[in-house]
Formats: C-alpha cells, sequence, structure tokens
C-alpha cells in the first residue's frame, strides 16, 4: 500500500505471515503524515496479535495529541514516552486480567515528524534504519539480551548472529521496564533521506549490506518495501516479517 503526502514524503509498507502460523506483527501509518510504528507481537497466537494490536491502537491515541507545528523537542518527547507508557501499561492489565493473555508482550518501533525532525526510538528488537548520503545507520537498539552481552563486551558481533539468546528480550511492551526506555532521537530531515521500519522478520534474514543496497536503490518506497520482504524470505527468515519505507525527496 502507498501513500503519497506533503513534504514530498512517501511512504510504502509490506506485512507478510512469512513461516509462521498466523502475522503477529502489526503496522500503523498515520493518514497525516505525522507518524508510523511497526510492531511485533509475542506469546502465542492470540496474545501476540492482541499486544501489537493494542500498541498500533493506543500509542497513536496519545501520538495525536501532540503539537506538530508548536511543540518542543522536550515536549515531544514527554508525549511520545507518554504513549508508550500508556500502551504499555493497558497491555500489561490485559495480560493480567485473561489468563489467555497471561504472557503477551510486543516489540515497537517509531518515526514522528514535528517541525521537521523525526523523532525515532523503540522497545525490544524491532528496529528503525537510516539511510543518509549512502550510509546505513541503525537508529534503534536492541533490548535483547545478545546486545546486552555484547555491550558488556562477553560476545562479539559474530557471535551474536546465532546465539542462543539472540530473540531472547529484557524489555518491551508487557513487561514492567517496558514503559521507558526508547532511547528517542532527534533527526532533522535532509532532502533524500530515507528510513526502515522492521520487524525482526526482516533483519532475520536480510543483512545490513543488503538492507543499503535495497535502500539506495530503490526508486519507489513500496517496491523498496516489497523487495525487502522478498530478500528477508530468500534469506532463510524464519519469522513474520514487516517492513515500512518512508522517502523524503
Amino acid at each position: 500500500m502507498l501513500r503519497r503526502y506533503q513534504m514530498n514524503l512517501q511512504v510504502g509498507w509490506l506485512s507478510i505471515v512469512g513461516k509462521r502460523e498466523n502475522n503477529e506483527d502489526a503496522c500503523y501509518c498515520d493518514p497525516q503524515n505525522r507518524f508510523f510504528l511497526v510492531a511485533d507481537g509475542m506469546g502465542g497466537q492470540s496474545g501476540g496479535e492482541r499486544a501489537s494490536q493494542i500498541a498500533v491502537e493506543a500509542i497513536p491515541k496519545k501520538l495525536q495529541q501532540i503539537d506538530f507545528e508548536n511543540s518542543t523537542p522536550t515536549q515531544t518527547k514527554k508525549q511520545i514516552e507518554e504513549a508508550v507508557a500508556f500502551a504499555n501499561q493497558k497491555i500489561m492489565v490485559l495480560g493480567e486480567s485473561d489468563y489467555e493473555l497471561k504472557n503477551m508482550g510486543t516489540t515497537v518501533v517509531f518515526s514522528v515528524l514535528v517541525n521537521g525532525t523525526l523523532f525515532v526510538g523503540g522497545i525490544g528488537d524491532s528496529r528503525v534504519y537510516s539511510l543518509r548520503k549512502g550510509a546505513l545507520e541503525q537508529l534503534t537498539t536492541d533490548h535483547s539480551l545478545t546486545q546486552a552481552l555484547m555491550e558488556a563486551g562477553t560476545l562479539t558481533p559474530k557471535e551474536a548472529v546465532n546465539h542462543r539468546y539472540r530473540n531472547v528480550l529484557y524489555r518491551y511492551l508487557g513487561c514492567k521496564e517496558g514503559g521507558a526506555g526508547t532511547n528517542l532521537k532527534q533527526i532533522p530531515i535532509q532532502p533524500g533521506d530515507r528510513f526502515l521500519l522492521c520487524s525482526d522478520g526482516v533483519t532475520g534474514g536480510a543483512s545490513d549490506p543488503t538492507l543499503l543496497s535495497l535502500l539506495k536503490t530503490g526508486t519507489d518506497p513500496q517496491k523498496t518495501a516489497e523487495t525487502i520482504v522478498q530478500a528477508a524470505t530468500d534469506g532463510g527468515s524464519k519469522d513474520n516479517i514487516t517492513a515500512l519505507v518512508i522517502f523524503f525527496e
């Protein structure tokens, strides 16, 4: 699905089941070109789907309250954090009240555009990447045990690729620590900037060099999202696969 917006922004996205029985990923594109989200649920079929859906419903409700023309960076960050905490609380309460949803949770990554500045962040191991002047950068930090081990110097990036704890998260929406720590970043937009929001189904099958090549050579965000999903599939991804691509031209 491709949407065209003011400010020369274009976005395309695709979400597929992949090799799973159902799709626990969820995606949200604000109709007014203000924010975008990708969530990856966990906790079983019903739990994962419910958690990711709550994230892409609850967070936009709060983000819509931002004054997108006059909000200061400090105000914007505060409201984004409050939106994430709101969703986290809703997921926790439902998980505690419904036995079938007891262990549900979800990751979430987002981009929020305010006055020409993009605010990006996330919880869990879904990711946001930027492509600027030919360089790919991962803007979010994985809240996984393998990432924590790498930061502690006990695990190398190469060892982390197939580590047994690579999919174990210590922070996600649905746990006590999930309401904070989105590692928000501010990025003043430049013409030619491109961004990718994706679930770990993408990174589980497509390497950073592959993502760099596809984002750099793509001429249409919808087709680029589709080629990224296909590359992850061809690369052996075993999860649901969701890619949301934003072009600023």
